[in-house]
């Protein structure tokens, strides 16, 4: 009998086992993946995010690997240009971009040292219920027998097609659909900084190193391109940079070679998805997913994987009851997360509101709201901050901004 079996092992998956392991709980985490392995992702961590590895004691471990530092970002909006970086978070200076297969392998590896028991391919099945709640997990490593595991509790950490989530019934409670496709593949032969760049037509490109000395290439555009762009994926993917940026798009011509194949990276709607009931939670894409666009997806893992950790000790050491403290979990994160969701949203449409069009473009005429921009970007600065209509008023004074231009809440 374990006191949490967790279903997936990448970037929620792990770290939960990892701590609850850490405060002396029994863990088994599974995975139908073996690692090292790949996954789609934009691999980007933020600030934020990397601040809880270092508070784990991981993050000198993944910077060990030679993932390459970033510490000046450069942003565009069509004619508006946003370049430089947040003040520290944590005494973190820097941004990583690190491939999935080095990542996930040292959590798995950290989860695993902790003392946390893992399972590796194996695939889950179906849950185990007693009395109506979750009390466990079948499944099978390949074509091997089917196994069953017991747990006081089940945690779903297994993605945007949870399969914890199908077994339990979790309903979706709130979706914005999705607006683009994502194609990506990893680039030798470049020397950019990191470029996230939204051109005037509807679609962007995203670029920032990574290991090997590569860089991740990314194009978005609207989903109603999507057959035009398949019908020539190379030419489509040169394109884009040729129309938002032709000296860039010229030198990865030029210079950039590709040393795989182009993934497209698929995922359905923006989503909350309820993420507790009796035995259970989900945690990770598993219960909050959005857009790509502003790389929030592994940070946002490893934060709420964090406040579930702490739920479930609560309630597996009898301070309280461990639904309700985990009810608790998902009142944070939805809290919490507001914010980041409804921006990304909004921004992943490739076209800005007016509200963001004015915020944004006197933001690139102020050093200081610029760095604060970044801050906000990088988790460092509340949404409630930045665009608190006071401090608007003052940014727009400041820049001159036009008083027919100066549009101080989302409408």
């Amino acid at each position: 009998m374990y006191d949490v079996i967790v279903v997936g092992a990448r970037c929620a998956g792990s770290p939960l086992a990892m701590l609850l392991a850490r405060r002396g709980h029994k863990v088994l985490v599974v995975d139908r993946a073996t690692f090292p392995s790949d996954t789609v992702s934009t691999h980007y961590i933020h600030q934020a995010g990397l601040s809880r590895l270092k508070d784990w004691g991981i993050l000198d471990r993944l910077v060990a690997t030679g993932v390459p530092p970033m510490r000046h970002l450069n942003f565009s909006y069509s004619d508006i240009y946003l370049n430089g970086f947040a003040d520290p978070i944590d005494g973190i200076t820097e941004v990583y971009s690190p491939r999935r297969t080095v990542l996930d392998e040292i959590l798995v590896d950290e989860a695993r040292g902790a003392g946390a028991e893992v399972l590796e391919g194996f695939t889950v099945t179906d849950l185990v219920f007693s009395e109506d709640r979750a009390a466990g997990i079948r499944g099978r490593i390949g074509d091997g027998p089917e196994q069953e595991f017991s747990a006081r509790f089940v945690v779903g950490a297994d993605g945007r097609n949870s399969t914890v989530a199908g077994l339990v019934g979790a309903e979706i409670y709130r979706s914005i659909p999705a607006a683009c496709f994502v194609y990506y593949s990893y680039y030798s032969g470049l020397d950019w900084e990191f470029q996230h760049r939204t051109g005037s037509e509807p679609q962007q490109f995203g670029v920032w190193p990574t290991h090997n000395d590569q860089h991740l290439v990314a194009v978005m555009r609207r989903r109603d391109r999507l057959r035009e762009f398949r019908a020539d994926i190379d030419g489509s993917f040169q394109e884009i940079f040729d129309q938002i940026d032709p000296a860039l798009g010229a030198d990865i011509r030029a210079n950039g070679k590709r040393e795989e194949n182009f993934r497209a990276m698929s995922y359905p709607d923006n989503f909350y998805r309820r993420s507790a009931g009796p035995g259970w939670a989900l945690v990770g894409d598993a219960g909050y997913h959005k857009d790509p666009f502003t790389g929030w997806g592994i940070t946002d893992a490893l934060k709420y994987t964090e406040v579930l950790a702490e739920k479930l000790h609560e309630g597996l050491s009898g301070e309280r009851s461990i639904d309700e403290a985990v009810v608790e979990y998902v009142k944070i994160r939805d809290a919490e997360s507001n914010g980041t969701f409804e921006l990304t949203c909004s921004l992943a449409e490739l076209s800005l509101t007016p509200y963001y069009d004015s915020v944004f473009r006197a933001t690139s005429m102020s050093p200081e709201y610029t760095t604060k921009f970044f801050g906000l970007i990088a988790g460092g600065i509340p949404g409630e901050e930045f665009f608190a209509p006071s401090n608007l008023e003052k940014l727009y004074e400041e820049v001159g901004m036009p008083a027919d231009r100066r549009i101080l809440t989302q409408s």
